[in-house]
């Protein structure tokens, strides 16, 4: 079993210097695939290619996108590298830790990295199945952006050589993140018009934590399918 190479979301970034820099640590250690979610000075930006030192390919091959769950729509694995957020009740990995879970898996994986100054916001976050922290000093929590993204692709590239292919492995799919929000979408109408969230002014949390339950599961397409069903089944039942 070969696993797939990360892809890098970059949410927000404001300055095409550090993306550039970014790609440049991202192809330092083979990884192509950078994502950029509403960058502030749009893109392509003319100050991305020189910080990016010859990372060209990396920049070439960028998709800008208008929303996180847009942007990882075809990803099952998804970490948010973030300080831990209130409210939500998720797992925190390290950095090592995410890279040996993404070496046993098939399916595609992305880092989602915040806004230079503004970071990750929550609702963000809770897109992700877990949340990534680098223990750094609590001190002097001043690491940029190329910094955080170079940690994460070292990571993911010393772990290559610890990879131990696998025989007879049937693990179903893991459902996409388009297919976890279509199932999302689907419980949060049903809620909805069930009158369920209540009081207002617990709306957002509660269906953060909605989200959070569903996400960190680690449903199969198959699983989704079939809770889909079920939402519908109790929603539309049958006449008897």
């Amino acid at each position: 079993m070969t696993a797939a190479a990360p892809a890098i979301v970059l949410v927000r970034p404001q300055l095409g210097e550090n993306i550039g820099k970014a790609a440049r640590a991202m192809l330092n250690f083979g990884l192509t695939d950078l994502r950029l979610v509403s960058p502030r000075d749009g893109w392509p930006n003319p100050s991305a290619g020189p910080a990016a030192s010859g990372a060209d390919l990396v920049l070439e091959r960028a998709q800008v996108f208008d929303t996180v769950a847009e942007a990882v729509h075809d990803i099952p694995h998804v970490y948010a590298t973030t300080v831990r957020k209130r409210g939500l009740v998720m797992p925190v990995v390290t950095p090592e830790e995410a890279a040996r879970e993404i070496r046993t898996w098939p399916e595609r994986s992305a880092f989602l990295f915040g806004a230079e100054r503004s970071g990750l916001e929550t609702d963000e976050v809770a897109i992700a199945g877990k949340i990534l922290t680098v223990p750094i000093n609590p001190e002097f929590r001043s690491l940029n952006l190329a910094q955080a993204v170079i940690l994460v692709a070292y990571e993911w590239s010393k772990h290559e050589a610890l990879m131990v292919p696998t025989e007879g492995d049937e693990r179903e799919p893991r459902a996409t993140q388009a297919q976890l929000e279509g199932l999302i979408g689907q419980l949060d109408g049903a809620l909805e018009a069930a009158g369920y969230y209540h009081p207002p002014d617990r709306i957002p949390a509660t269906k953060n934590t909605m989200r959070t339950i569903l996400t960190k599961a680690g449903w199969s397409n198959r699983e989704v399918q079939a809770l889909r069903g079920m939402i519908r089944a109790l929603v539309n039942p049958r006449p008897r």
